[in-house]
């Protein structure tokens, strides 16, 4: 049916189609894990002088020292 070398590198490249979709997989899962996290949002409290974050998008926050709202910094 097949030779040794054959049978070979068949084994090598299906080995290595494994090895690569895996690679593949957790590449992306982990890189959307990590860009949830990345994308914050960050506030000054102006009554407590705290600095803290939100996730994106918040516009107003609660102070999580002294439960003042604050809005988001702006650079």
């Amino acid at each position: 049916m097949f030779t040794l070398p054959t049978a070979a590198l068949i084994y090598c490249l299906i080995v290595a189609a494994v090895f690569l979709g895996l690679w593949f997989y957790y590449d992306r899962r982990d890189h959307q894990r990590f860009e949830l996290e990345r994308r914050k949002t960050t506030f000054h409290c102006i009554r407590c002088d705290h600095l803290y974050t939100a996730p994106a998008g918040t516009e107003l926050s609660t102070c999580p020292r002294c439960r003042h709202e604050n809005t988001r910094l702006k650079f």
